[in-house]
């Protein structure tokens, strides 16, 4: 059952249309990309999501309820523009946060606590914000959309400001949230975090959706049928052996091992492909080439002009 359901939402400011007949689906306990390019719709979504503005048209469920302001504490958000109070100190200002989510004075700080230590940031308990590196902010603002333990969580490029270390730490983070059941809505450019972390993704360009779907699924649908083959052998032989169904896209020799990429024209099966090589070449290595979520994300993009 699908945590959050979008069901043909349509928002417009003035004359600019920010979504247009959008609907998708996050399930339950997924990581879902919410991609795009500036400008493409995503924080209209989110806002509408969040209850911070409604849509013109169309509908959302939480947990199979139109949203309503009883909802709210359900969701965990994670703008990609900070609210932190810059004059306030650290552990006032996060127990502060905490108990407008619902969450008692004692339950806050107990996990409050907790998570301070699980971070290594207890000695900034009494800094003011103003204080911290950006990085640090980053950390205690992470910890507050958390703390109430909501069942989805919506993240506006999570990552930004923070060293590798710390991306890494925030990455184990979700992927243990995951793991306990927490939904989590992912809005990033990052393509690298997309394919560590997401399960499912919906790409919106120019007001409206043009790919949605499991990240297994939309990675076979993009597929180039190329293989990329190491072998040892004679080259000539290899590309004769090739003369029905495939056709050789490059070849090079690269300090005398052969690099070749191969193309499926037939779609015919890998096992055809070897089957037809070994006679003739020795295979050192062979293996599809998978589109990245970046090539899908371009070429998605640059193959949408939706018309209005």
């Amino acid at each position: 059952m699908p945590i959050l359901s979008v069901q043909n939402v349509t928002k417009k400011y003035a004359s600019h249309t920010a979504l247009n007949n959008v609907s998708l689906e996050v399930e339950e306990g997924s990581v879902f990309g919410l991609l795009g390019p500036n400008g493409a719709g995503k924080t209209s979504l989110i806002r509408i999501i969040n209850q911070i503005t409604g849509p013109d048209s169309g509908s959302i469920l939480l947990l199979g309820k139109k949203l309503n302001p009883d909802l709210i504490s359900e969701i965990g958000y994670l703008p990609e523009e900070r609210g932190l109070y810059k004059k306030m100190a650290v552990g006032e200002q996060a127990l502060y946060l905490s108990q407008l989510k619902g969450m008692s004075k004692n339950d806050a700080l107990k996990k409050l606590k907790f998570w301070f230590e699980k971070f290594e940031i207890k000695q900034w308990w009494n800094k003011k914000i103003e204080e911290l590196s950006k990085g640090m902010q980053q950390k205690v603002q992470f910890i507050v959309t958390v703390l109430h333990e909501p069942k989805l969580l919506i993240l506006d490029e999570p990552f930004t400001g923070f060293d590798p270390i710390n991306a890494n730490l925030i990455k184990d983070e979700l992927l243990q949230l995951k793991a306990k059941g927490t939904s989590i809505i992912l809005s990033t450019h990052r393509m690298e975090s997309v394919e560590e972390l997401c399960t499912h993704i919906g790409l919106i360009n120019k007001s409206e959706k043009v790919l949605d779907g499991s990240v297994k699924e939309i990675r076979k649908k993009f597929k180039s049928n190329l293989y990329e083959i190491e072998y040892k052998g004679n080259a000539i032989g290899f590309a004769n052996a090739l003369w029905s169904g495939f056709e050789l896209v490059e070849s090079k020799n690269i300090d005398g091992t052969m690099h070749a990429v191969v193309r499926n024209i037939n779609n015919a099966s890998p096992n055809d492909l070897l089957k037809i090589l070994l006679p003739d070449v020795e295979i050192l290595s062979f293996k599809e080439r998978i589109p990245s979520m970046n090539d899908i994300f371009i070429s998605a993009v640059s193959n949408t002009n939706p018309q209005h």
